[in-house]
């Protein structure tokens, strides 16, 4: 890593945050080569994958599962807000989360033919966007730039556990906006809604919410990003309204009826996917487009959303 992009990083992000992420993200990695701990995590433990994809070969579900996994849907999602300013009313955002762009080239194909034809006023992406944890991250940026050039702006994202903060440059530089821990303030027709999102909240911890919704005023719409749909309780009681996050893939290989095996996060089964709610706040929870650890999708198609925002009585 050259001292130019640790320049970059502490101007953007402040001396603390960007040291912690990188102090953070070189333990990470220390303790894969090294086959610590956290090598035997199933995304580290690539024997592991090899022996996945050979068991869905011999039970012939691969191929199924690999046509799947180039299946990406276009959900629909209505969110009724109270306290909505009426220029927001029918304010559309596209949600694109999990792209793992480098090991996903099927569902890459397919999400450059869908995007073109949709219409929104925002695009936010929640993280992830790497196929492994660590390492050489250039193609992912290549793959994102294509991504990128059929995205209508603005662009506003978050890193998830796969990311490194070493990609903020790169990104930014292609017109996508990152928040973490950071807020920003969307006008329309004289009125304003807030946009916030956090670093990521499952793996580096480096998520503060409260940094993060410190000047946002308590009685004005609020949407926070979060790679992880973890920290829900922490967001509802921040006065969150809704929360847009993915990072469990709906399970990815899921039984029949869409039931997850595992989500891989701290988290209630119906928050794992979809639309969902918790005390006052709304949630969705994206499966995402990519694929983790094998391009392979079992009773979850991959999936972007187009969540519309509606006023409701307060």
């Amino acid at each position: 890593m050259t001292d130019d992009i640790v320049a970059k990083l502490e101007r953007r992000l402040g001396r603390l945050h960007a040291r912690q992420r990188l102090g953070i993200e070189g333990d990470h990695e220390a303790r894969v080569f090294g086959h610590g701990l956290n090598f035997f995590h199933i995304e580290n433990w690539y024997s592991v994958h090899s022996l996945i994809r050979k068991t869905l070969k011999a039970s012939g579900l691969y191929w199924r599962g690999a046509a799947n996994a180039r299946r990406v849907q276009v959900r629909r999602n209505e969110v009724a807000l109270g306290g909505l300013p009426t220029g927001f009313d029918g304010f559309t955002i596209l949600h694109i989360s999990d792209m793992h762009v480098d090991i996903s080239p099927g569902a890459m194909e397919t999400l450059e033919s869908l995007l073109p034809g949709l219409r929104y006023d925002l695009c936010v992406l929640t993280g992830d966007f790497r196929g492994q944890t660590y390492g050489p991250f250039d193609d992912t940026l290549a793959g994102l730039e294509r991504i990128r050039a059929r995205i209508a702006s603005p662009v506003y994202a978050v890193l998830g556990n796969h990311d490194t903060v070493r990609m903020l440059p790169g990104m930014e530089e292609m017109g996508i906006r990152l928040l973490l821990n950071e807020s920003v303030v969307l006008e329309r027709e004289g009125q304003r809604i807030h946009l916030a999102g956090i670093d990521d909240a499952h793996y580096f911890r480096v998520d503060n919410i409260e940094k993060t919704a410190e000047r946002i005023p308590h009685d004005e719409v609020s949407i926070l990003l979060s790679h992880t749909p973890e920290i829900y309780r922490q967001a509802a009681h921040a006065g969150f309204r809704l929360l847009l996050g993915g990072h469990t893939h709906g399970g990815q290989i899921c039984l029949p009826g869409a039931i997850p095996i595992t989500l891989d996060s701290h988290l209630p089964r119906r928050l794992g996917s979809g639309a969902w709610k918790y005390r006052g706040m709304a949630g969705y929870t994206s499966v995402g487009v990519g694929s983790s650890i094998v391009a392979v999708r079992l009773n979850c198609l991959p999936e972007i959303t187009l969540h519309r925002l509606r006023s409701a009585p307060q």
